[in-house]
């Protein structure tokens, strides 16, 4: 196969590509030029994408002898995850740009230009498997990534390679050693990438200003204190909510609710953000929308936030009953949806997460 290579300049797309050659595939690296002002220099596993790792990529590239490019995907990138990033936090909702950019970026933008230049297949570093389209779980669980592929197509999964899947971490790295890679103990980035600070909060400040309002309690309708934005807060959230006094009950108080109409920001206790029910749009299913009831185990969060549950389509949207509460779901996360077996790997489906209850 004609394999386009995303390599970011890290040990993982690093070593995927190299693997894709060793598969016999032609391979052609690219690496995403995401920042219309990419910085000189990371500091840590603080963002990326930056001058440096457009190097690193290329001097892997040069090792494992493919021809590289840089493409510039800084446009795509700003308008489909960086403002609608930003979009999604003033709604009061918690979108996952992580998911957006592979959605909308690696396996559409990239894919369909890949596609248009006689590609076969996209081949990425991430921690996913892919068993005759069939998305499952890494080996390595702690570094599991198919719950921000989930809202794959199956069209978009005919045309990808995962080829780190099936290996732990530390194995790639020492792979990575192995073959002569300079990034095999490069650490990894693990903030957003377009907020190198770390600083969300920040970051929306800087672009949507000040929008005041209160803090109520979920109870008693209380007003507890004052906010510059709701965008500053999530659902399950309990640092950095400025109050100077717990409940009177002496138990902390979590955000429960956003409303971003009015500028208020619900707290109460922990057990008020038990969910029990969970409403989707924009359902994405692995095997074509179930006619009935769907056993599943339900995921909210990239690692952990799961529960077993049933699934159901719902007028091209998705209802998922939980049959145990979860925590801290708010709007604007994703829900993907895995098979209920021993194992639990194999990806049902995935949806954008509209309200719960």
């Amino acid at each position: 196969m004609k394999v386009l290579a995303a390599m970011s300049g890290g040990v993982d797309s690093s070593v995927a590509a190299a693997r894709a050659v060793d598969a016999g595939h032609e391979v052609v690296g690219v690496h995403l030029a995401l920042s219309a002002k990419p910085g000189t220099l990371r500091t840590g596993a603080r963002g990326c994408c930056t001058k440096e790792d457009a190097a690193d990529a290329r001097r892997v590239a040069d090792v494992i002898d493919i021809p590289f490019y840089v493409w510039d995907f800084a446009q795509q990138f700003t308008a489909e995850v960086v403002e609608d990033f930003v979009a999604e936090y003033a709604t009061g909702r918690t979108p996952n740009p992580c998911l957006r950019c592979n959605e909308r970026i690696k396996f559409t933008a990239l894919l369909d230009r890949a596609r248009d230049l006689g590609f076969d297949a996209v081949c990425t570093g991430h921690y996913a498997r892919l068993d005759d389209g069939v998305l499952r779980r890494a080996v390595d669980v702690a570094k599991d990534q198919s719950y921000v592929l989930a809202s794959l197509t199956a069209d978009q999964l005919a045309h990808a390679l995962f080829p780190v899947g099936d290996t732990t971490k530390a194995e790639i790295r020492a792979e990575a050693a192995r073959r002569g890679l300079a990034v095999a103990d490069k650490p990894d980035s693990h903030d957003i990438c377009f907020i190198p600070s770390g600083n969300t909060r920040a970051f929306l400040t800087e672009r949507l200003g000040s929008r005041p309002g209160e803090l109520v309690d979920e109870q008693t309708g209380e007003v507890l204190g004052h906010h510059h934005g709701v965008y500053g807060f999530t659902v399950g959230q309990r640092r950095g909510l400025g109050l100077p006094h717990p409940a009177p009950d002496g138990h902390r108080r979590f955000v429960v609710g956003l409303q971003a109409e009015t500028g208020t920001v619900r707290v109460g206790s922990a057990q008020r953000l038990d969910v029990g029910v969970i409403e989707a749009d924009r359902p994405v299913w692995a095997a074509g929308a179930p006619e009935g009831p769907l056993e599943c185990v339900a995921q909210v969060r990239a690692h952990g936030g799961c529960a077993s549950a049933v699934a159901q389509a719902v007028n091209d949207r998705m209802l998922v009953q939980l049959r145990e509460p979860l925590r801290g779901v708010a709007r604007g996360q994703a829900v993907a949806l895995y098979r209920p077996d021993p194992d639990g790997d194999v990806v049902l489906g995935s949806a954008t997460i509209t309200a719960t209850r």
